[in-house]
């Protein structure tokens, strides 16, 4: 019953989203931006009883993706902007963010190695 009321809150918010993003993109866009998606999963990680460090370690991996996600989001934009196909764009944009979150993984691993943090 708890996952149906999960799903049922976050569909609507959604849908809220793409409503005003329908009619006010500007405002959409930034109403999309807010980590609308992170701040309910923690909330529903926190109603369901996973302990904090475990909320925590969710919180940090969003934080992770973030810098991906806003490669994805500029590639997508500017695919858009030059009328390349949608589906082409998000492609693109995946594609970037997957490359991104692996070049940032190699990053941090070498920056781990040379100054020896474990």
């Amino acid at each position: 019953m708890f996952t149906l009321v999960k799903i049922l809150l976050s569909a609507l918010l959604i849908g809220l989203v793409t409503e005003i993003a329908r009619r006010f993109p500007a405002y959409g866009g930034i109403i999309a931006a807010l980590p609308l998606v992170s701040l309910l999963s923690i909330i529903w990680l926190y109603v369901q009883g996973e302990e904090k460090l475990h909320i925590s370690k969710f919180a940090l991996g969003v934080l992770w993706g973030f810098p991906a996600t806003a490669v994805l989001l500029i590639i997508v934009y500017i695919s858009l902007k030059h009328s390349i196909h949608l589906y082409i764009s998000i492609s693109l944009g995946i594609g970037g963010w997957l490359i991104f979150l692996m070049l940032q993984s190699r990053v941090i691993r070498y920056i781990k190695h040379v100054f020896l943090i474990s």
